[in-house]
């Protein structure tokens, strides 16, 4: 088990609403009159988990730089997923196996929402390289709402192997990209599948797309050329959800 902070009104709730085992103390900023904190800390000692009264720069320093809104609570999460794990939830989900790539997805934010979304998706594993992702901060676990700690994350050491590795265990797999005439509307989505979506700037790298059984795109008739990484990947998700029935 690995300890972090997780910030902020909705997802210290969804804490100890969902994990609330999990949750080793809640800190609450002195003074602090908002309602909603104030019924998280009488929540928190109903389920005899401490409450302390802290000052607002120590919260800020455990924040960083995401906003605390007066509370914060120590989490102890679940071990981090391994590579060597990805064989295994493979087998578990079989023909349901969903996978979301995320090849270089740096800021925070993104990748936090791509997590709420995967989780939302129930995917089989979220991969990103070692190298080329920014880690579980609290803003990412504040971004994700909750999603970071619901969904298995794994960093690997070359993207390019594990995507080898993926396709040598039936999984097709599908990148998007602006520039093809296929969309996401054209492509199966039955069976195994991963996703695989590039950096907010330059979007996924050219070995990474040779790697890639198709390359969609998703159509869009207004005159914006791209969208961010994070809708992109709920938009996507949920398309290979629908084709699917959504039954997961």
């Amino acid at each position: 088990m690995s300890e972090s902070w997780i910030v902020g009104i909705n997802p210290v709730e969804g804490a100890l609403s969902n994990d609330a085992e999990r949750v080793r103390e809640v800190l609450v900023e002195n003074g602090q009159r908002n309602a909603r904190v104030l019924e998280l800390a009488e929540r928190a000692k109903k389920l005899k988990i401490p409450v302390q009264h802290r000052p607002r720069d120590e919260l800020d320093k455990l924040a960083g730089e995401a906003r605390h809104q007066g509370v914060v609570a120590r989490y102890e999460a679940a071990p981090a997923a391994h590579e060597n794990d990805l064989a295994g939830l493979l087998e578990r989900d079989g023909s349901d196996a969903l996978v979301l790539v995320l090849d270089g997805v740096t800021d925070p934010h993104n990748l936090g929402a791509c997590l709420r979304s995967a989780a939302a998706a129930k995917v089989t594993a979220v991969i990103v390289p070692k190298d080329r992702a920014v880690g579980l901060t609290p803003v990412v676990r504040r971004a994700s709402a909750g999603g970071a700690d619901r969904v298995p994350l794994i960093a690997v050491t070359n993207l390019a192997r594990t995507l080898r590795e993926l396709k040598d265990a039936g999984v097709w797999i599908t990148g998007l990209a602006g520039d093809t005439d296929t969309t996401v509307y054209g492509v199966d989505f039955k069976g195994p599948v991963a996703l695989v979506l590039g950096s907010e700037g330059e979007g996924i790298r050219r070995l990474t797309r040779e790697l890639c059984d198709f390359v969609a795109k998703i159509p869009m008739p207004g005159t914006m050329e791209s969208l961010n990484v994070s809708v992109a990947t709920g938009v996507a998700l949920f398309e290979a959800l629908r084709q699917r029935g959504a039954k997961r």
